[in-house]
């Protein structure tokens, strides 16, 4: 029996003093709040059937994960698919550090691909294939599959009728949200979006902690 319900989780704040773009780079976990966005992620759902937790292999993915599993008792699954898309930018501060960078500027030229990394189609079609897949394997219940900003708007545009090219400013999908799937007839549909961390983080932003 396919789960009843997918929900898209993205990780909670991470530990970046230097305001880098961190991507795949290896060492960028959760801050202090980034841990407690992440419960309260997982707290929001409570009484939920979660039957499976997979995270993309990411440090911050897998602890943002740890709550769910320990909530709810199942184990953590990780999936590739599921990581963070390659960028030409990563280990640099955008503002700061770009202008100073005419080596990089080439990567800009294009961002209907975008030409800075991964392309949006690559990411859509590994994001639907995992989506399937655990839905599909799902014995009944909720599926949890925890992610990053970029892949997960890209699936809420699919099922939205969207365009992938975007305005990355224009993201909706906050730190420690929660995008949630079913599946009507042969295709997923957005049931719910949920910000469970955003108090915590508008109380950051107006006492300057960010």
């Amino acid at each position: 029996m396919p789960a009843e319900r997918v929900h898209l989780v993205r990780h909670g704040e991470v530990e970046n003093p230097d305001g880098v773009l961190y991507g795949r780079i290896e060492g960028f976990g959760l801050s202090e709040r980034g841990h407690r966005m992440a419960h309260l992620a997982a707290a929001s759902l409570a009484g939920s059937d979660i039957r499976a937790v997979v995270a993309s292999p990411l440090q911050r993915t897998r602890e943002s994960a740890a709550p769910w599993v320990e909530r709810f008792g199942v184990d953590l699954a990780v999936d590739e698919r599921l990581i963070e898309p390659t960028n030409a930018f990563e280990g640099i501060n955008m503002r700061r550090d770009l202008p100073r960078r005419p080596d990089l500027w080439r990567h800009l030229r294009n961002p209907r691909t975008p030409s800075w990394g991964e392309p949006f189609r690559s990411v859509q079609s590994r994001m639907l294939a995992a989506i399937e897949e655990h839905w599909a394997a799902a014995d009944g219940g909720d599926v949890v599959l925890v992610s990053h900003q970029m892949p997960i708007v890209m699936v809420a545009r699919t099922v939205a009728g969207l365009k992938l090219p975007h305005n990355p400013s224009r993201r909706r999908c906050a730190l420690s949200s929660i995008t949630t799937l079913e599946r009507r007839g042969d295709a997923f549909v957005e049931t719910s979006y949920a910000e469970p961390a955003a108090e915590l983080l508008r109380h950051a932003i107006d006492t300057g902690a960010v």
